[in-house]
């Protein structure tokens, strides 16, 4: 059995009615697969998740935590034995979307929804840790030297040396050394959820639940904290992190015992390990596998750490680590295209999706058509009957892209090839360039690419762009 058809036994056999419809959910940064499954009556998320260790640990953990009640799903039923399980369905409701819609302020009630999430934190490590068997862990059972130096590893080849980032190998591992020593001489009794980020927190009816915490271990309370207040992309104000900081403190020394002084200086160093974590994981994901979401982080992540720079003295001297950190935050390939450039460019690009059935289509400008690109390798949702009447400009489209075709890397692709030229067009003062996208009806996968690719070029180059869903134009958006 498939795995989609094992997570459909196992749903049948916990809800006793059949699934009407299994969807599949947009991916997560690992391996793991989850569906949507209904019934008539009943609902679940369906996990697949091929490292047999790493589902006990989050199956074990949840449960732990869910007698205690800690803002986690229950689960509800388990073929572990097959890499299933199912737990309960928290909605599609994360904080990282509120993040989406804040704009350029930090609003009074995302602060409040930070505040509730710092305080179910600090009880989940501190009251979550106790009782709990730290031999589920997966891969280790405390956030320790060891696990500080892979990632400190990680950073320096997939980060540093992909950046041509200079370094003294020697000295900078002395400095790592030096300071996991120093990070471990604080509290690290707790339990830490190891990737707590806003994408990870789901929001129901105004209240925090957390999911993906298959990583944790034992560890500092300041790692999930910084991990939160200090994600690249959540650009959240200094004056709030500070506050969040500061009424984290306030709840979890209700809790256990605090020394304020200490948990702060230890804080910040956490923060520290946390952003070179991060960056090794945008160098591998971005600069190694060329993945447009981690390509874009990194320079939230390096205003980051450029902050600790200017305004953190550690407590250990580190100096080749401090001078890797400050050549990243200066050097010239992470530096933003100027959009203000693009936005006075003379260029104007045209974006198209379309129907092979038709023809491609013809540049009016008289350029002779530009890029043009085929979809119709990519696995086609319009063969299965939910998708027949919808678009890729729908959700459960998206997530079927994303998770059962490689509709991310062919973009990402593509963005390699397209870039230059864009950034070319711009500096010669050309006028036009058009770029489609084709698939076998023009409107599916065509559709979705040529929408990525329009939010691609304004965000990064902020030049004008035209866009044209040809296909679903001529049908008013209508297909049967």
């Amino acid at each position: 059995m498939n795995k989609k058809a094992l997570l459909t036994d196992l749903f049948e056999k916990w809800a006793g009615e059949e699934a009407n419809l299994v969807l599949p959910l947009a991916p997560s940064g690992s391996t793991r697969v989850y569906y949507r499954i209904k019934g008539a009556t009943k609902t679940a998320i369906g996990t697949f998740g091929l490292e047999k260790k790493e589902n006990k640990a989050f199956v074990n953990f949840t449960n732990h935590f869910h007698k205690k009640g800690l803002p986690v799903p229950e689960i509800y039923a388990t073929n572990l034995e097959n890499n299933v399980y199912l737990q309960e369905d928290l909605g599609a409701t994360t904080l990282f979307s509120f993040l989406l819609q804040k704009g350029d302020d930090f609003p009074i009630h995302l602060v409040e929804m930070y505040k509730k999430v710092v305080q179910k934190l600090a009880k989940t490590q501190i009251e979550g840790g106790k009782g709990l068997d730290y031999d589920d862990c997966y891969p280790r059972s405390a956030f320790d030297k060891q696990s500080m130096l892979w990632d400190f590893n990680t950073f320096k080849y997939y980060f540093l040396k992909l950046a041509n980032i200079p370094f003294d190998e020697q000295e900078l591992e002395n400095d790592i050394h030096r300071f996991t020593d120093y990070l471990l001489q604080t509290d690290c009794s707790n339990f830490i959820l190891r990737d707590f980020q806003s994408r990870n927190i789901m929001m129901r009816n105004g209240q925090p639940y957390f999911i993906d915490y298959q990583g944790g271990r034992k560890g500092a309370l300041q790692y999930d904290l910084a991990s939160l207040l200090y994600q690249a992309k959540a650009n959240i104000p200094f004056k709030i992190r500070q506050e969040l900081l500061n009424h984290y403190i306030e709840t979890a020394e209700k809790l256990t015992p605090i020394d304020r002084e200490e948990f702060v200086n230890y804080y910040y160093g956490y923060v520290l390990i946390r952003c070179i974590q991060t960056f090794g994981t945008y160098g591998f994901r971005g600069l190694y596998e060329r993945k447009e979401h981690f390509l874009n982080s990194i320079p939230f992540a390096i205003k980051n750490v450029k902050w600790i720079l200017e305004n953190v003295k550690l407590k250990v001297e580190v100096p080749e680590l401090w001078n890797a950190l400050e050549s990243i935050t200066k050097a010239e390939m992470f530096q933003s295209f100027d959009s203000a450039i693009g936005n006075q460019s003379l260029l104007k690009v045209t974006v198209n999706s379309f129907s092979y059935k038709k023809g491609i289509p013809s540049d009016d400008s008289g350029n002779g058509g530009g890029f043009v690109f085929d979809c119709r390798a990519l696995h086609n949702p319009g063969r299965y009957q939910p998708y027949k009447k919808l678009t890729g400009r729908d959700k459960v489209v998206i997530d079927f892209l994303k998770q059962h075709s490689s509709i991310d890397a062919f973009l990402n692709n593509i963005y390699y090839i397209v870039d230059p030229a864009v950034e070319n067009y711009i500096e010669r003062s050309f006028t036009n360039l058009m770029i489609s996208f084709g698939c076998t009806g023009g409107q599916h996968r065509s559709v979705y690419a040529a929408d990525c690719m329009v939010k691609h070029l304004q965000e990064k180059f902020g030049v004008n762009v035209q866009l044209n869903h040809i296909e679903q134009e001529a049908k008013n958006w209508e297909n049967g």
